[in-house]
């Protein structure tokens, strides 16, 4: 079968890569490893209270044992294990301790992601060149800076306009309020470290547009349910967002179940042809053709279908002539967390249970180096009251009427640090292993090293310092050694740059030796940057179906 355009992959950016080309008139076919998910529809739960779920919303012990990896993840619980990947279906091999988290179904890990979306500055983009790692990035902010306004306006991005060089201001709806603790943390850092404390920009519906309206999205009535699926669409998801705007056009087809194997290479043309999957049902091959092919199946899943798309003319993977596909592997370093009493500010409280945190932007290496680490971080906050400790002298009605109460203030902030892309963290096929389709199980080699320790350790003394400051009281800092990869936020093996000796990509996220594919998911990123990265791959995936049709109407392609 023959399409114009192929996307392997239905999460966040190849929800994207749907909505663009089927906008531009492309006949456009988006193959998902895993089942069918209708918005609303297949959101089992999402309107439950916690009385009426059996273990109030936690998952089990004999899921957690039977899910020991998986499980780990931030938003795995009983309302929502049925998004994420069990275990044992989905082997790999960890050479060294990587917790892959997968979300296998239409709409991906969209459906489950964290919702951050800062805008890179060009800190971000110009350090590797500034300081001398990875290769240089083959754009800037002003290259992207007009796709990440496209990429926010459809998305819908809550926000305040705050003019910080090191996290520029995007298209805002309307920003969360501060709590008073909050107000008084925001005041605090301005005045005593010229620190910004800043409500979170994060990818929710304050105040739906017509077009946003139109795919049947509203606004966001701070749940914070938003694990089980937002049935209000007030959270972008490929689900509720891009696919649905992609269908009405016409041009869209979603075949779940398929496996993709490979990308099919004509020796002839010097462009790839098509697509191979392994259909989840039958167990059979299946080919589809199409003029260009958006690799979009997250990070290692890219890496490893590009490894194993092999041919005469590209023995070690498509592409991969200089031997660099599936190195540079990167991630975010989130292994610091802290948190502490408020005492005071008992005669306030707050309306909603905001469903984001806020945050203080990178202040660590700005344009120079003064730290023994290289790169920076971000950190995440928020305050809230709970329940107060029960007093164990009271029972019954007493007992009751207390725990009605608000408890103290606790303040909070973790850590989302960037790291240094290398060459032996590395993804490869394993030699002998394969997958229950006969697919080689990917290796994943990555691990942390001395700069990200020092990173930790900078955090930890910073946030404490700051807390402090702000009058929190018994503060607890810890360093959960954390294995890479439960951030979520793995990137590289397929980085962008300048020259195709050095780099897989050009400023387009085409393939150097293969114009006709591109790949512009996490797979792409030349480096991590200390801003979330989803909103970057929104953009980007936008930019490159503009420059592929583009090039199609010249017949570049």
């Amino acid at each position: 079968m023959k399409y114009d355009a192929i996307v392997i992959g239905s999460g966040i950016s190849g929800g994207w890569a749907a909505k663009e080309l089927c906008d531009k008139g492309l006949k456009t076919l988006v193959l998902e490893r895993g089942r069918n998910v209708e918005h609303i529809k297949d959101y089992p739960g999402y309107a439950r209270d916690p009385w009426e779920l059996p273990h109030r919303g936690q998952p089990t012990w004999q899921t957690r044992h039977a899910n020991p990896l998986i499980s780990r993840a931030a938003d795995y619980g009983e309302d929502s294990q049925h998004f994420f990947v069990k275990d044992d279906d989905h082997p790999y091999v960890q050479e060294k301790p990587f917790d892959w988290i997968r979300g296998y179904q239409v709409g991906g890990k969209s459906l489950i992601w964290g919702r951050s979306c800062q805008r890179w500055s060009d800190f971000e983009f110009e350090a590797p060149k500034r300081h001398g790692f990875a290769v240089d990035w083959p754009i800037r902010y002003k290259d992207i800076a007009p796709w990440y306004s496209h990429a926010e306006l459809f998305t819908g991005i809550t926000g305040t306009k705050e003019n910080i060089p090191a996290m520029p201001d995007g298209e805002f709806q309307p920003g969360y309020e501060f709590n008073c603790v909050e107000q008084h943390l925001k005041e605090v850092l301005q005045k005593e470290f010229g620190r910004y404390y800043i409500p979170g920009r994060w990818a929710h519906l304050t105040e739906p547009t017509k077009d946003q309206n139109s795919t049947g999205r509203g606004q966001c009535q701070n749940r914070n349910l938003c694990r089980r699926g937002c049935p209000y669409g007030a959270y972008f998801s490929s689900n509720s967002s891009t696919l649905p705007w992609a269908k009405r056009t016409g041009n869209l087809t979603v075949r779940p179940f398929s496996v993709v194997e490979s990308i099919l290479f004509d020796e002839k043309t010097g462009k790839a042809r098509g697509v191979r999957v392994i259909d989840t049902v039958s167990k059979q091959p299946v080919e589809f053709e199409a003029r260009i092919i958006f690799v979009n199946a997250s990070a290692l899943n890219s890496n490893l279908i590009l490894l194993n798309s092999k041919s005469n003319r590209f023995p070690n993977g498509l592409g991969n002539d200089n031997g660099l596909l599936g190195k540079y592997i990167c991630f975010h370093n989130y292994r610091g967390s802290m948190w502490g009493v408020m005492p005071g500010f008992e005669d306030g409280y707050y309306k909603v249970r905001k469903p984001l945190d806020c945050v203080i932007p990178n202040f660590r290496n700005l344009g120079r180096q003064e730290t023994d680490f290289l790169g920076g971080y971000v950190i995440f906050s928020g305050a809230y009251r709970g329940k107060p400790d029960p007093d164990q002298t009271e029972i019954g009605t007493a007992l009751k009427a207390q725990q009605q109460e608000p408890g103290p203030w606790t303040v909070y902030m973790y850590m989302q640090g960037e790291t240094i892309p290398k060459e032996h963290n590395r993804v490869y096929l394993h030699p002998d292993k394969k997958d229950q389709w006969g697919i080689p199980l990917l290796v994943t080699d990555v691990g942390y090293d001395d700069n990200d320790d020092k990173m930790v350790k900078d955090f930890l003394e910073q946030g404490q310092i700051m807390l402090e400051k702000a009058g929190v009281k018994d503060v607890h800092t810890q360093d959960t050694h954390q294995a890479p990869g439960l951030d979520i936020h793995e990137m590289g093996g397929v980085r962008m740059g300048h020259d195709p000796k050095t780099s897989l990509l050009n400023a387009f996220n085409q393939l150097h030796h293969c114009k006709n594919v591109f790949v512009t998911d996490g797979a792409c990123m030349t480096s991590t940057g200390n801003q979330s990265p989803s909103i970057l791959y929104m953009a980007l995936t936008a930019r490159a179906v503009d420059h592929a049709v583009t090039e199609m109407k010249k017949g570049n392609l």
